[in-house]
């Protein structure tokens, strides 16, 4: 019976979409973690009757045909961009991002990926760092015997060292923009990489037009709401017991088939 297959697609559909918001809730307080949901299309459809097609020449087309669905499957696993909540650290290498742009990270293979996490560190050459040791780009050394660092909404860099009346001026952070945020490849640790899909970055100034505002002393945290994915995980579980209510229906009716023939 078609309804075993069609049903299987429905707990298989279901079943990713119980792994998507695991993993939603799972992050919930990972820093900058940007939540995901599962999207699903139909199945091609079998005719059973042609709609527009006359029954026999000369008549009129029918107007509504007979086309049955397959199922379901799985279309795409979006990545939802929204901005997180900013959460104060007052730890004055924290940065956060208020509006739209992405941090420019070089991964130990040279490869510059992208990141929204603004939990840097400093390595043992002063330089800017993420957790992971990841340098920071464009550069931004701290001298030593700095006893204070200023960083502004837009991106410069301040630095007051011991024995010096001025701050020095460290440099500027920038930040890259894609057309296609959803389009960037996760690869994990907060980090992303471009893709076709995501477009070319386009860097600019922290606070430009079309660029977020940096803080200093923040972290933006998951933009996943914790009660709207526990009900979403009740819906995505009622369905899965429907779709498996489905199959032993249809399990029955074939029983019932069988007995009669013996």
């Amino acid at each position: 019976m078609r309804a075993l297959a069609i049903a299987a697609t429905g707990m298989n559909a279901q079943q990713l979409n119980v792994e998507v918001i695991a993993n939603n809730i799972s992050n919930v307080n990972t820093t900058a973690f940007k939540g995901a949901r599962a999207e699903f299309t139909d199945l091609l459809y079998q005719a059973e009757r042609l709609q527009g097609v006359p029954n026999q020449a000369g008549e009129n087309p029918v107007p509504e045909g007979a086309m049955l669905g397959l199922g379901v499957r799985s279309a795409a696993i979006r990545n939802l961009h929204r901005q997180g909540s900013l959460t104060n650290t007052t730890n004055q290498l924290d940065l956060a991002i208020n509006g739209r742009g992405w941090f420019q990270v070089t991964s130990p293979n040279g490869e510059t990926i992208y990141t929204r996490a603004g939990s840097f560190n400093k390595n043992g050459d002063g330089q800017l760092v993420t957790i992971d040791g990841y340098a920071l780009e464009p550069a931004i050394i701290i001298p030593p015997n700095t006893i204070d660092i200023s960083i502004n909404q837009s991106g410069e860099v301040f630095a007051k060292v011991d024995g010096e009346a001025l701050p020095q001026n460290l440099g500027q952070l920038q930040l890259a923009n894609f057309a296609n945020d959803s389009g960037l490849e996760p690869l994990g640790n907060n980090f992303y990489r471009e893709t076709p899909a995501s477009g070319a970055p386009v860097v600019g100034a922290p606070s430009d037009a079309g660029f977020g505002a940096l803080h200093q002393g923040y972290l933006e945290g998951s933009n996943v709401d914790p009660v709207k994915e526990i009900t979403n995980l009740i819906s995505a579980q009622r369905a899965y017991e429907m779709n498996s209510k489905v199959i032993q229906a249809a399990d029955d009716m074939a029983g019932t088939v069988s007995k009669g023939i013996r």
